[in-house]
C-alpha cells in the first residue's frame, strides 16, 4: 500500500490540533513568561534614556598658516610640523572626548558614584560603568555624534553639555600650546636669520668697498662705452698720423702732436683695461667675470635671507595671535536636549520576542506529549521507554 505524502497544510493543522488538545498547558507556557516579561519591562526594570549632540569637527586651520608650505616652495611636511592638519585636530578632539581625565571630571561633577549606587572598591570599575553609557562616533555627514545614556534624562543632557564645554576648553588649551611651541620655534629662527642677514649685509658692503664694485650692469656698461670711445679715438689719431706722415713726414710739428696724443690715448686705454680707474667706477675686464659672479652670489644670498626673514616675521606674528585667541572650535549643530523617550528596555520588541519564543516552546512540548500518547497506544519501544522515565521520575519525586 502506497503511503500518502504529508503536505505543509496538514503538518500545520496537526501542530495546531495538538496545541488545542493541550490548550491549558500551551496557554500557561505562553502567558506566564509573557506576563512576567510585561511586569519586568513596565515596572521592575528601570528605563534608560539617551541624550545626543551633533557637533562639527574643528574647522580647517588658519588659511595663512596652512599656506606656509606653498610660500616656501611646497614643503608638504610643514603643515604637519605645525600641527595644523584638520584630520589631526579631529583626532585630538576625539581623544579628548574619550579620555579618562574628561570622564573623571564628569563622574566628580555629577557625583555618579552615588547616582549609580556604586559599591565597588576600584575607581576604574566606576569609570568602566560610565563608559558603558557613553559613546562617540562619526555620522554619515562626518560630524561627531556624542551620546550619554542614563536613567535620568535631565542628567544625561547635562552630562553631554558639560563634556562638550570641557572638551572645547581642553582643545583650545591644546591648540594654544601648539601655537606657542611653533611661535617659539619661529622666533628662534627669526633671531638666527636676522643675525645672519646682518652679517651678510656687512660682508657685502665690505666687498663693494674693497673692490669698488657696486652695480655690475651699470659699471660694466660704462666701462665698455669708455673703452669703445678710447678705441675709436685712438683709431682716429692713428689715421691722422698716417695722413700727416704721408703729407709732411714724421718731423712735422703736427705729427709730433698727434704722436703724443696717440700715446696718451693708448695709455688711457691700457690703464682702463687694467682697472686703473676703479675709483671712478670703472671695472677691469679681466676681473669683471669673477667679481660679477661673486656679486650675484652675495646678492642672491641676501635676497633669500630677506625673504625668509619676512616669512618668519609674518608667521611669528600670526602664531602670536593664534596663541592669544580663545575661540569655540566645536560648533554644536544639534544640542543635547532632555529626551524622555526610552531607549531601553524596548517594551514592544521584548514582549513580542518572549511571546514568540515561548509559543514555539509550547508547540514543541504539546506535540511531543501527543506523540508520546500516540506511541503509548501503539505499545512501541518509545512508549516503553517513556513509561520507564515516568516511573523513574515518580520514584525520585
Amino acid at each position: 500500500m502506497q503511503q500518502e505524502s504529508v503536505g505543509i497544510v496538514e503538518v500545520c493543522l496537526r501542530l495546531l490540533n495538538n496545541n488545542l488538545r493541550h490548550f491549558k498547558l500551551c496557554l500557561a507556557i505562553v502567558l506566564l513568561p509573557t506576563i512576567v516579561a510585561f511586569v519586568l519591562v513596565m515596572w521592575v526594570i528601570k528605563p534608560v534614556y539617551a541624550a545626543t549632540a551633533i557637533v562639527t569637527p574643528p574647522s580647517t586651520s588658519n588659511a595663512s598658516l596652512s599656506g606656509l608650505s606653498s610660500m616656501i616652495g611646497g614643503m608638504s611636511g610643514m603643515g604637519s610640523f605645525l600641527g595644523l592638519n584638520n584630520n589631526e585636530d579631529a583626532n585630538a578632539v576625539w581623544t579628548i572626548l574619550s579620555s579618562w581625565e574628561l570622564h573623571d571630571q564628569v563622574i566628580k561633577e555629577f557625583n555618579l558614584a552615588e547616582h549609580y549606587e556604586f559599591e565597588g572598591k576600584f575607581h576604574a570599575d566606576l569609570l568602566k560603568k560610565f563608559r558603558k553609557n557613553f559613546g562617540i562616533e562619526f555620522n554619515k555627514e562626518d560630524m561627531f555624534a556624542i551620546y550619554v545614556e542614563d536613567e535620568d534624562y535631565h542628567l544625561a543632557a547635562k552630562m553631554v553639555s558639560f563634556m562638550l564645554e570641557k572638551a572645547d576648553s581642553a582643545f583650545n588649551a591644546f591648540k594654544t600650546k601648539q601655537a606657542r611651541q611653533s611661535r617659539e620655534y619661529f622666533q628662534s629662527r627669526l633671531d638666527s636669520c636676522e643675525q645672519k642677514l646682518d652679517s651678510l649685509l656687512q660682508d657685502f658692503v665690505k666687498f663693494q668697498v674693497d673692490n669698488n664694485f657696486y652695480d655690475p650692469s651699470i659699471q660694466l656698461e660704462s666701462t665698455i662705452k669708455y673703452l669703445n670711445a678710447l678705441q675709436s679715438k685712438r683709431e682716429e689719431v692713428a689715421i691722422e698720423m698716417a695722413y700727416e706722415k704721408a703729407d709732411r713726414g714724421e718731423k712735422s710739428k703736427r705729427y709730433e702732436e698727434l704722436s703724443k696724443r696717440y700715446q696718451g690715448v693708448n695709455a688711457s686705454l691700457s690703464g682702463a683695461l687694467k682697472g686703473r680707474h676703479e675709483n671712478m667706477g670703472m671695472v677691469a675686464l679681466k676681473k669683471s667675470p669673477e667679481l660679477s659672479a661673486e656679486y650675484v652670489r652675495r646678492e642672491a644670498e641676501i635676497r633669500i635671507q630677506e625673504a625668509l626673514y619676512k616669512l618668519l616675521r609674518q608667521q611669528s606674528e600670526e602664531l602670536r595671535l593664534e596663541e592669544a585667541k580663545m575661540l569655540t572650535n566645536l560648533h554644536v549643530l544639534e544640542p543635547p536636549w532632555e529626551n524622555d523617550k526610552k531607549v531601553y528596555p524596548l517594551r514592544g520588541v521584548t514582549l513580542v520576542f518572549v511571546f514568540a519564543v515561548f509559543s514555539i516552546i509550547a508547540t514543541i512540548i504539546c506535540n511531543l506529549l501527543c506523540f508520546l500518547e500516540s506511541e503509548s497506544q501503539k505499545g512501541s519501544s518509545v512508549a516503553r521507554e517513556w513509561s520507564r522515565t515516568k516511573g523513574f521520575l515518580k520514584i525520585k519525586g
